[in-house]
C-alpha cells in the first residue's frame, strides 16, 4: 500500500500542514525583495487584451448554488483587484490584494476543487479569477512568475470553452499564489468588474507596446489507455512583430495529458478520439 503524506491522515493533519504551507508563505514574503502593486488608478489610454467569461456554466452535476454563491464571490473579489497598477518592477500578487476569503467578510460556499475531486469551499470560484487575469496576461510582455494548475485533470466536460485547455490555474490561499512581474519599462494596469453574466477584464499600459501575443492550441485530441480516457494538448504562444507581421518567436506553454472524469462519447464531444 502507497504511504499516505502527513496531510492526507485526517482533518488535523491537513489543517497543521496548511498552517505551516502559509506561515512559509509569510516567511518568504518578510524575507523576499518583491515590490508589491498597490497603487490605483483611473484606467490607462492603451487596452491591450480584453476578455470575458462566463460565471455561471454547466459543470457536470454541480450544485448550482454553488454558481450563483461564485457569482457574489467574483463581485466581491472584483473591487479589490480593479485598477492596480503594475509598474516597471513591480510584482502582481492575487493574494496580496484578494486578501483571505472568509465568510465575516461576506464569502459563500463556492465551487472549489479538493483531492482531484469537485468540492465547495468558503470564497470557492477564485480560480476563475486568475484564469481571466492569466489569459491576459499571456497577451502581454509581462513575465509569470508563479503559475499553478490542473493540468493532469480534466474534471468537467467542455461548456461554451473559450480559450485552450490547459490555460487555467490553481490557486489556495495563500500559498499557491498568482504572480507576474514586469519587466518593462510601461506601466500595466488589469481593469475587472462582473457584469451579471461574465466576470470581465481589461489589460491597460499607459504606453502602446510593441508586439502582439497569439494563444494556439495544436495536437488536441482525446485518447483511451487500458479503459482510461485521456486529454491531451499542446499550447503555444506566439510573438509578433506588429511593424511587420512577422513572428519573432513561438514557444511552448502548456501540455496537457489529463486524466478525463467523463466519458466523452456520452457529451457528443467534436474533439477526435486517438487509438
Amino acid at each position: 500500500m502507497e504511504k499516505k503524506l502527513f496531510c492526507e491522515l485526517g482533518p488535523l493533519a491537513y489543517a497543521v500542514s496548511v498552517s505551516k504551507e502559509r506561515a512559509n508563505r509569510n516567511i518568504k514574503n518578510l524575507l523576499g525583495k518583491e515590490i508589491y502593486s498597490r497603487q490605483k488608478a483611473s484606467p490607462l489610454p492603451i487596452a491591450i487584451c480584453r476578455h470575458k467569461s462566463l460565471i455561471r456554466r454547466k459543470l457536470g452535476n454541480v450544485d448550482m448554488s454553488l454558481q450563483e454563491n461564485k457569482a457574489v464571490n467574483l463581485a466581491l473579489t472584483a473591487p479589490k483587484i480593479d485598477g492596480v497598477l503594475i509598474k516597471p518592477a513591480e510584482t502582481f500578487s492575487f493574494w496580496k490584494l484578494a486578501g483571505r476569503c472568509t465568510k465575516s467578510k461576506g464569502y459563500l460556499e463556492g465551487l472549489a476543487i479538493s483531492n482531484g475531486r469537485p468540492s465547495s469551499a468558503i470564497g470557492g470560484g477564485m480560480c476563475q479569477f486568475t484564469n481571466l487575469i492569466h489569459w491576459l496576461v499571456l497577451h502581454s510582455p509581462l513575465e509569470i512568475t508563479e503559475h499553478h494548475h490542473h493540468n493532469n485533470l480534466d474534471l468537467f466536460p467542455d461548456f461554451g470553452r473559450q480559450i485552450p485547455f490547459g490555460c487555467g490555474t490553481s490557486i489556495f490561499y495563500n500559498y499557491l499564489d498568482y504572480r507576474f512581474v514586469n519587466n518593462t519599462e510601461n506601466t500595466f494596469q488589469l481593469s475587472v468588474g462582473v457584469d451579471g453574466q461574465y466576470l470581465c477584464g481589461v489589460l491597460r499600459a499607459a504606453f502602446p507596446i510593441g508586439h502582439s501575443y497569439h494563444i494556439i492550441e495544436r495536437d488536441k485530441h482525446f485518447v483511451l489507455e487500458n479503459g482510461q480516457y485521456f486529454r491531451r494538448n499542446k499550447v503555444y504562444r506566439q510573438i509578433i512583430d506588429k511593424r511587420t507581421g512577422n513572428a519573432v518567436s513561438e514557444s511552448l506553454i502548456s501540455e496537457a495529458d489529463a486524466k478525463v472524469l467523463y466519458d466523452p462519447k456520452l457529451i457528443g464531444s467534436d474533439m477526435p478520439l486517438k487509438s
